[in-house]
């Protein structure tokens, strides 16, 4: 649990951590190269320590110095899967597509879902058949065999970046050509694409959406990449700033370039951004802000993972505001939460809602609990600028995510801390 009490006058300069979204389909990539990999920047958080241990189980060797991971997947076997670390965390599906090209037939548990959506892998499944594997299930598990067909291919990947990433790494090693169309061009899904030509694959990204593959023979047997920094986070940080802090607060590794979209809807809202060197941004206090309609939208549209720390941001605004959520169904149900603050919203329907403003915050010894990752980090926002004090349940969605969230906030002065249930 962790005790916010609030606190609207932060100050300082935060520097942004690394994607765990890049490095989690990084680490499971590397496993095409059968021998060293060194990657720079990786963050020490939980999904991506429970991923090494998967690997780790199936022969995988790692050093984790810092920020810096050292990857040996020379001597990998991969019936020693341990199903219950595979069942925390949907990322695991990320290792289906190279251990096939390793071990030709796998058996691998369903993997873990996040709370979000129930997102099926039936696609991810049908794309693989389409790719003439041969897939069944055998109780819990995915069985599926190599029967990779030798020709011109064009898959859709529908915008989904998972899948995007899973058919990018399916097609490095298959013959011919291969055409992905309306293919996720998130930061991370390039950051992929880098990594593996960096590794002298053939990948080449249009401004159509489209990912063409040419067919390699193999990659190279050593390899050092940086893993981006935490575009999503840097967006976080901006609507804090923008409520908490004195004045303003600099953040450094901001990935000004990817938040294109985000910032100007915080500018829509009268917030001032900076873009100073070296891809530091400064944000400052908004004084007063007005109301606005916010959709999310595929990238480089505004990121879904925003509008929850966007929908504090606009509960400060005169007027009302509207969110229109595109991507999933229902994420808008966290706001359910903070009416225990006195806020005033309206879910209009699983996509929709309304967020009447200017409201003041206000809880007393409140408890709340969260709905996913991104609703927790924008519940510490709104406790950090509502009177009293909140106590927030679901620590584990914070440790997560974010590296170093609580410890970066305390060195800003907010009074934060993590405490016994």
């Amino acid at each position: 649990m962790i005790k916010v009490k609030w606190w609207n006058l932060l100050s300082g300069s935060v520097k942004i951590s690394w994607s765990k979204n890049a490095a989690l389909p990084l680490i499971a990539a590397s496993l095409l190269i059968n021998w060293k990999i060194k990657l720079n920047n990786v963050p020490k958080i939980w999904d991506v320590l429970t991923f090494l241990e998967i690997l780790n189980d199936i022969g995988a060797e790692y050093e984790f110095d810092w920020n810096t991971l050292y990857l040996d997947n020379s001597n990998l076997e991969p019936k020693k899967f341990d199903y219950s670390k595979i069942k925390k965390i949907r990322a695991s599906i990320l290792l289906l597509w190279p251990l096939l090209y390793r071990f030709k037939n796998i058996s691998i548990p369903f993997p873990g879902w996040c709370s979000i959506w129930k997102r099926p892998i039936d696609s991810h499944l049908d794309w693989l058949k389409d790719l003439w594997y041969n897939v069944s299930f055998i109780d819990d598990n995915i069985a599926i065999n190599w029967n990779l067909d030798s020709w011109n291919k064009i898959i859709n990947a529908w915008f989904w970046v998972t899948a995007t990433e899973n058919l990018i790494v399916a097609n490095v090693f298959r013959d011919w050509h291969t055409i992905i169309k309306m293919s996720a061009l998130e930061p991370h899904v390039l950051n992929l694409v880098d990594f593996l030509n960096a590794a002298w694959a053939d990948i080449i990204i249009n401004h159509t959406h489209h990912i063409h593959i040419n067919w390699i023979k193999e990659l190279s047997k050593n390899i050092e990449f940086d893993v981006i920094a935490d575009y999503i986070e840097s967006g976080t940080f901006m609507v804090l700033w923008a409520l908490a802090s004195k004045d303003y607060i600099d953040i450094e590794n901001a990935r000004i370039e990817d938040l294109y979209s985000f910032i100007e809807k915080l500018e829509e809202a009268w917030i001032k951004v900076e873009n100073l060197w070296n891809d530091t941004a400064r944000v400052y206090r908004a004084n007063e802000l007005k109301a606005i309609t916010l959709q999310t939208n595929i990238f480089p549209g505004f990121p879904t993972d925003l509008q929850s720390p966007f929908a504090i941001l606009l509960s400060q605004a005169e007027w009302i505001s509207k969110i229109h959520e595109v991507l999933f169904e229902w994420r808008l149900n966290f706001l359910v939460e903070l009416d225990k603050l006195g806020w005033h919203t309206a879910i209009l329907n699983p996509h929709e809602a309304l967020i009447f403003g200017k409201q003041n915050l206000k809880a007393k010894n409140t408890t709340v609990t969260s709905w996913d990752l991104r609703a927790w980090a924008a519940m510490i926002i709104a406790w950090l600028i509502a009177e009293w004090e909140t106590f927030i349940t679901n620590v584990e969605y914070i440790e997560r995510w974010y590296e170093d969230f609580v410890p970066k906030l305390r060195k800003l002065w907010a009074d934060i801390i993590i405490c016994k249930d």
